[in-house]
């Protein structure tokens, strides 16, 4: 039997409303997942892009408006260098293969992160793929690789001291609201629910300032074994919860009944 949402709550609680617009998430457990089988770790990411795969079609399935995903981040690349020349090839063989099917499912795929530090013909498919869905009004996906919460708000404040050092911008002037137009998915609405699978309690430099009134869900889940029904799980939690951004539950309580 196909697993829903409305399997864990009743399927009047449930609105289009009440949902995260915006869900981000850590992808971490690939590599114990494929030691757990005696397979080298790379098996592991390799069996993600499945979970991966799953997971954009259950956002689809249920209007979530973006999904980002934490695919590399700038840390990894301490890890060992044939584990990291895999993710790069895999990663290019997902811009090659995947963004197709993304775009025939009217997906926008954006990358977000530092990208001079990726080969050039990495690059080129990224532009590529930017280019080919630019326009696709579905589900935002947005991949961070080799990104870092710290980098994006350093290149953030980078671009507001460049305005006020061309005398395009006093710096008193600069405020919350300037440096979130200049940080990564800007366009966008800040995550409302932060998964991270894997079984660790951190959100390990990701999204710093999106995620400042993110709901966090952590999960012993691996993320090759994060299927739909792990997702509803996480999705059915946040629903429950009471978003209260610094106000009172009470206070919480009248806005609703105003609307």
């Amino acid at each position: 039997m196909e697993y829903s949402i409305f399997m864990v709550l009743d399927a009047d609680t449930i609105s289009q409303q009440c949902l995260p617009k915006h869900v981000a998430i850590i992808m971490d457990g690939n590599g114990r997942w494929a030691q757990a089988r005696k397979r080298p770790r790379v098996f592991g990411h390799k069996k993600g892009v499945d979970a991966v795969r799953q997971s954009v079609q259950f956002c689809t399935k249920l209007g979530i408006q973006s999904l980002t995903l934490f695919a590399f981040s700038s840390e990894n690349w301490r890890r060992p260098e044939d584990e990291v020349n895999t993710l790069m090839e895999l990663f290019l063989f997902v811009l090659t293969k995947e963004v197709k099917k993304l775009h025939k499912n009217n997906v926008k795929l954006t990358i977000i992160g530092d990208l001079s530090r990726f080969s050039e013909s990495l690059r080129s498919k990224v532009n590529a793929a930017h280019e080919l869905t630019a326009d696709n009004t579905g589900l935002h996906l947005n991949v961070a690789a080799n990104y870092g919460g710290r980098w994006d708000m350093a290149n953030a404040a980078k671009q507001l001291a460049l305005q006020v050092a061309n005398g395009q911008l006093k710096a008193e002037d600069v405020t919350e609201e300037r440096l979130a137009q200049h940080m990564s998915m800007a366009d966008q609405a800040e995550p409302d629910l932060l998964i991270r699978t894997g079984g660790d309690v951190r959100i390990s430099n990701f999204l710093l300032w999106q995620a400042a009134y993110a709901e966090l869900y952590f999960t012993e889940t691996l993320w090759p074994d994060f299927n739909e029904a792990a997702f509803a799980e996480a999705i059915a939690c946040y629903v429950a919860r009471e978003r209260r951004f610094g106000c009172t539950g009470e206070q919480i309580k009248q806005l609703l009944a105003q609307t």
